[in-house]
């Protein structure tokens, strides 16, 4: 009996917390990291009596998000009351949207091995955060943070559209980007501000049916989403396999034991018993309101990166992968206006930044180094001021502490000696000290030039400008 193949099938729901100052129904701020309880007023924190108000930023947020993933935008939009009890939902319900969303019907398209493949997007609503429960394990008792109560998202429900974890890494990629190219959102999965629910079923493979699903939360980052992904994967595959059903439920991804385990039964609609909110009207959107988003969107990647091809001629590859990140194309584009060569940007960008970002474990976002910085450390290795060996050296340290490298080249001593007669007598030195290797390379031994070149730079500190030290080495010989 041949062994069954199985195909994953994933819909995901993305919370994204939008950049706003204030919250969505109230002036509280939503800066991330206060002194719990301090962000909060009546409102925010449920008090009987109160009032929500409409914060306009978050429906031009949810706009902008909703043109650039060719959504249909609902121009009479309203706001409905999802009733449930959890601790930190201080009004015993959410105010979401759930009859009427402000965005549906859209796509983004990724990247598969197959080709391009387009993802739909079943809707985006707008809704307020709950607050945080902070869980004490050894005393056993949990506080409550209200600061995150009322601070505005917006969710992204994705269809069943994806097939495995490299397209739901590639969708997200996609998202994150578009939000903050828009500002929309930084989208930092470690502060919460995005935020990914896992919603996964296996079947048969050719079968049309639906499995039964299960929905994954607690996933803060991409490597946990492509853990857990493929953990459930196991786990339902597995309970068919022994004949047993899969139960719809909710579960909570532990990415340390690289398992998930049941918090509750997944609720249905009903059981949130939706009605829309008394106290708030609909939101009509205007013509002349919604061309005006419209009208106001910044260059997004795809256009950002053929221009970066056109206007500063970078190879495909180099453009790609800088305007990946809104950050890393700020960065490229403040530099060349402050003079820097175009190539040698991308240069220090691609190659160097990209090696320490990944050596720190650090996002683009997470860059400490100002462009004028980035902009004068290309400029003291291009006149020849520090040797290349040098220059990395310095950059490094501007990557940690955002240092003047002409300041630091200066203070430490570390300018090239470009004096003839300097070089000339360690050369002659290191010649009288590897008399053996000199009689090597004058018998046609040519790579142990390089040897020679090295012990001139060891005595010199890597002072020295390698493009002399080779030519005095070469002329002396």
């Amino acid at each position: 009996m041949m062994a069954r193949e199985y195909e994953t099938v994933i819909g995901l729901e993305v919370h994204v917390e939008l950049a706003t100052k204030s919250k969505i129904f109230c002036g509280c701020s939503t800066e991330f990291g206060g002194a719990p309880n301090t962000h909060t007023c009546p409102v925010c924190t449920g008090m009987p009596g109160s009032l929500p108000v409409l914060n306009k930023q978050v429906v031009e947020y949810a706009m902008a998000m909703g043109f650039s993933t060719h959504c249909q935008i609902n121009q009479n939009c309203k706001f409905d009351r999802k009733n449930y009890f959890y601790p930190d939902n201080p009004q015993n319900y959410q105010i979401s949207q759930f009859y009427l969303p402000i965005c549906y019907d859209g796509w983004i398209e990724i990247e598969t091995k197959e080709g391009r493949k387009k993802i739909r997007i079943h809707e985006m609503h707008m809704e307020e955060d709950s607050g945080k429960l902070l869980h004490n394990e050894w005393e056993d008792f949990s506080l409550v943070d209200y600061n995150r109560s009322g601070v505005p998202l917006m969710e992204i429900v994705s269809e069943p559209d994806m097939r495995s974890s490299e397209e739901v890494i590639n969708y997200l990629d996609r998202l994150r980007m578009l939000a903050q190219y828009l500002g929309v959102s930084d989208c930092k999965l470690q502060e919460g501000s995005m935020r990914v629910d896992v919603n996964l079923s296996v079947r048969e493979k050719k079968r049309k049916i639906f499995g039964t699903r299960t929905e994954m939360k607690n996933l803060n980052s991409f490597k946990a989403i492509a853990r857990a992904i493929a953990g459930e994967r196991e786990r339902q595959i597995d309970l068919l396999e022994r004949g047993r059903q899969v139960v719809q439920e909710t579960r909570r991804w532990d990415d340390m034991k690289e398992y998930s385990y049941a918090m509750r039964f997944k609720e249905d609609t009903k059981d949130y018993r939706y009605f829309p909110d008394p106290d708030l009207p609909s939101v009509m959107i205007s013509d002349e309101w919604m061309e005006s988003i419209r009208a106001s969107l910044p260059e997004l990647q795809p256009e950002k990166q053929a221009r970066y091809e056109r206007d500063f001629r970078l190879p495909t590859y180099d453009a790609a992968i800088i305007t990946a990140s809104k950050h890393l194309a700020d960065l490229f584009e403040q530099t060349v206006a402050l003079g820097g060569n175009p190539k040698k940007v991308s240069n220090w960008l691609m190659v160097e930044t990209l090696r320490l970002l990944k050596k720190h474990g650090e996002e683009p976002e997470q860059i400490r180094f100002s462009p004028e910085h980035l902009a004068k450390l290309i400029t003291v290795a291009e006149q020849g001021s520090v040797n290349n060996r040098i220059a990395k050296e310095v950059f490094e340290k501007m990557y940690e502490e955002d240092v003047d490298p002409e300041v630091y080249v200066k203070e430490h001593e570390l300018t090239s000696v470009h004096d003839a007669s300097v070089l000339k007598e360690v050369v002659k030195q290191v010649l009288e000290n590897n008399f053996k290797v000199v009689e090597e390379y004058r018998n046609g031994k040519a790579k142990v030039f390089c040897f020679l070149v090295g012990q001139v730079m060891k005595e010199m500190q890597g002072k020295a400008n390698p493009t002399m030290v080779g030519e005095l080495l070469r002329k002396m010989i």
